[in-house]
């Protein structure tokens, strides 16, 4: 039976995922085997609040293309105020490396990125789960879901990469990660 290269790497990296149960990486910037750091990054995204679908390459093979992330900023704007601020692109290269890890093409259903520190307040004022100096309001941190993949599944990719902040949201449906320090916790 022939494979052709992603049918190939699909199995070799879910393989050796199933396998081992998400090992760790040893150097959180190594991207899983099969990749090339110098491979253009692409991402597609659904807001679940206002229901915008953005498709990108953000980095070229070389370097990050500035515009683009002119528009991620945009579709990861606090659209409670349509405030707009630059998020860090780590976290698109998170994004990314979570879904190498689980070997889909799912896109990523955004359920928080860059929030004002009024929505913060305000959003802590009805939930415990909310922190007072959140990574989000530094446009460090992204709420998300894969579609049609087990939020287990994605919390697991997250861990394995060990980078930044990742916390399990089950009873919401969400993971969040950020570029914090390296920590993690359920809700």
């Amino acid at each position: 039976m022939a494979f052709s290269r992603r049918e190939f790497l699909k199995w070799s990296v879910g393989g050796a995922i199933l396998a081992t149960g998400l090992p760790r990486l040893a150097n959180a910037n190594v991207l899983p085997v099969g990749t090339c750091p110098n491979d253009p990054r692409s991402l597609s995204f659904y807001n679940l609040h206002t229901s915008e679908r953005l498709s990108c390459r953000y980095f070229d093979g070389k370097e990050y293309v500035d515009n683009v992330l002119v528009e991620l900023n945009h579709f990861c704007r606090d659209f409670r105020r349509n405030e707009v601020h630059v998020m860090d692109r780590k976290l698109f290269d998170l994004l990314y490396q979570i879904k190498l890890l689980l070997a889909t093409d799912a896109e990523v259903e955004l359920v928080s990125g860059y929030r004002s520190i009024a929505t913060n307040n305000a959003l802590r004022r009805h939930s415990s789960g909310v922190a007072k100096h959140s990574y989000h309001t530094k446009g460090q941190a992204i709420d998300f879901r894969l579609k049609g993949v087990a939020l287990s599944d994605v919390h697991a990719a997250a861990l394995a990469l060990e980078q930044g902040g990742v916390g399990y949201y089950p009873r919401s449906n969400f993971v969040h990660i950020d570029t914090g320090p390296v920590r993690h916790w359920s809700q």
